[in-house]
């Protein structure tokens, strides 16, 4: 398959019997639903083509039929009239379960696709979200199966439907009159030439507003993101004639494909209204000419007529059907290349790891985010369990990679690292991750309110344990002062909170957890001096008995560390507490000059 994230790909694909046989899977549990909905659909398609015919009785065998009495006359029409409306009903009925029961399946197909996608991006690693756009991901799950959606709720039995009633009307009108129907198909050549070859054309055109509007939400993404950005540099104007121009390109593939759409259907109106004409024409001449000799009747013309008004309809819902097939085919391509993805971390440990003391080794661990550019070289060191650990070093010097690794989130290419002697690459990743905490430079909060995101970090904890958690890293007073204290919502990304505020939440959040290993990757380098106190302080208590790796720009998160790691160009130079290291250690003494000083 091709890559499911180029944003170059062709929208439209060629039918596909193994990408359509897959997709089907998705509606295999609902198959009484459709079944049911076809059923529907037949009984609804057959009740409304008596229409027409019933026409044709009326007036041959009642209003024409002078060897009746007016009475026989009057209640025979009665009779059909009551046939007819009870037909109408029929079909309506019909119609109404048939788009019912094929809903239920196909909305149910959707959102089994969607639930099996965004289940299989939970799991996928790091590495595949570094290498793909987010907004082509979020495509997939939204505008891709959405493109689905119509195709298995409505357009596989609509199909059906459509080439039933073709065949139904063939089979009609070729019984009732022979020649009248060979009239009657005289202008389907130029029809089906129409439809077919004009669907390219506004496929193209309407592929091109897809493309068009792409960017327009690119556009739009950048802007808002980097708003802050662009009024620091004064640069609204020059943005807005960016926009204007990216705008104005999805503004002429609308008009260009709104206006090929508005003139493909009255073209098709129009031969029909030809084949309607010819018929007329052909039918009355016999008509005025043979009479009833040549088995023409008036009621059969009107019937004809009646017929072949109904056979347009179809032809040009085919021909939409084609062009929704062939999008849904390539949407249908992204979106099992993204559940074909397989993750570089295999979660293939069969040892759940068990309690974990703290206890950490690694030895000699070689990595690189590339194979052919390696960022860590033979890194060997061992933690003992309670441990505070920091890594120092300039940036690029393999800090993050080594909290990344012991993390798993990626794999070293060489060496192995143990914790309380297992290999983790052996145990499962939930039992490995499960007890670590993680609190990042850029803290991330989700929807909601504080209390469920610091929650977020042990689902099962009470109330009270979320209070004692932020007291512990003192988040309770400025939490307090909040709106609604613990119910505040944050918004998204948590942009009601400062920095800070922020900072600490995450910190209530990773000790809620409890972990017997706690990461701080740079974690105070946002905060100021008085939350870095605070901070502090919490760290003085909290890391007691627990292994602690922590990333800092400051000094004052690394000066109590039992072992200090110094890394340079992927190499661990130096280790010693930072005493010992500022007597042993010129390069950390000259980056303790540069960047630890207060």
């Amino acid at each position: 398959m091709s890559n499911w994230y180029d944003t170059n790909q062709e929208e439209y694909k060629s039918f596909d019997r193994d990408i359509l046989k897959r997709l089907l899977t998705y509606v295999q549990p609902w198959k009484k639903h459709v079944l049911i909905a076809i059923v529907m659909l037949v009984i609804s398609s057959l009740a409304s083509l008596t229409g027409p015919y019933l026409l044709k009785v009326a007036i041959d065998d009642f209003i024409k039929a002078e060897f009746l009495s007016i009475e026989e006359r009057y209640s025979g029409l009665v009779f059909i009239a009551i046939i007819y409306l009870a037909a109408q009903l029929l079909a309506w009925i019909a119609s109404y379960y048939e788009t019912y029961f094929m809903s239920w399946a196909g909305n149910n197909a959707v959102y089994s696709i969607r639930q099996d996608l965004f289940r299989h991006l939970q799991k996928q690693d790091i590495t595949f979200y570094e290498k793909q756009p987010s907004g082509q991901i979020m495509s997939r799950v939204t505008n891709d199966v959405n493109s689905l959606s119509e195709l298995v709720s409505s357009g596989l039995t609509k199909v059906i439907g459509d080439i039933l009633t073709l065949i139904a009307i063939v089979v009609i009108m070729v019984s009732m009159h022979p020649l009248l129907a060979l009239y009657s198909f005289v202008t389907l050549p130029f029809l089906l030439y129409l439809t077919f070859g004009f669907r390219n054309v506004i496929r193209d055109a309407f592929r091109k507003v897809r493309a068009e509007i792409a960017k327009v939400n690119a556009n739009l993404q950048e802007s808002i993101s980097g708003v802050r950005v662009t009024q620091s540099f004064g640069r609204e104007e020059e943005n807005l004639k960016q926009f204007d121009e990216t705008n104005y390109g999805n503004f002429a593939a609308n008009v260009r494909a709104e206006s090929l759409f508005s003139m493909y259907m009255p073209l098709v109106d129009l031969v029909g209204a030809f084949g309607t004409a010819i018929v007329l024409w052909a039918g009355g001449w016999m008509i005025l000419n043979g009479g009833e000799t040549n088995g023409l009747s008036v009621g059969v013309l009107v019937a004809f007529l009646g017929y072949l008004d109904r056979f347009y309809r179809p032809i040009k819902d085919l021909s939409a059907f084609f062009a929704q097939l062939q999008s849904a085919m390539a949407a249908s391509e992204k979106i099992f290349a993204v559940l074909d993805t397989q993750p570089e971390i295999k979660d293939d440990g069969i040892l759940k790891l068990p309690p974990i003391q703290g206890e950490v080794r690694f030895d000699n661990v070689s990595f690189g985010y590339e194979e052919a550019q390696e960022v860590l070289h033979n890194i060997d060191f061992d933690v003992t369990k309670g441990q505070k650990v920091a890594l120092v070093g300039h940036t690029g010097a393999g800090k993050t990679s080594i909290i990344n690794l012991l993390s798993r989130f990626y794999e070293p290419q060489e060496g192995r690292i143990l914790i309380d002697g297992h290999d983790i690459s052996k145990v499962t990743i939930e039992s490995l991750r499960s007890q670590m905490g993680i609190v990042l430079q850029e803290s991330f909060l989700f929807s909601g309110t504080v209390m469920e995101n610091i929650r977020y970090g042990r689902l099962d904890a009470t109330d009270e344990e979320v209070v004692l958690a932020a007291k512990a890293v003192n988040a309770h007073n400025f939490i307090m002062e909040l709106d609604k204290g613990y119910e505040t919502e944050v918004q998204e990304r948590g942009s009601k909170l400062s920095v800070g505020q922020r900072q600490l939440v995450s910190f209530a959040r990773a000790l809620l957890r409890d972990p017997a290993i706690l990461i701080l990757d740079e974690a105070t380098s946002s905060v100021d001096a008085y939350t870095e106190v605070l901070i502090q302080k919490a760290l003085d208590r909290l890391l007691e008995g627990r292994t602690a790796f922590i990333i800092a720009h400051r000094l004052s998160t690394i000066r109590n560390a039992d072992v200090i790691l110094v890394l340079k160009d992927g190499q661990i130079i130096a280790r010693g507490t930072h005493d010992e290291l500022l007597d042993g250690s010129s390069y950390y003494r000259e980056l303790y000059q540069l960047q630890f000083v207060e």
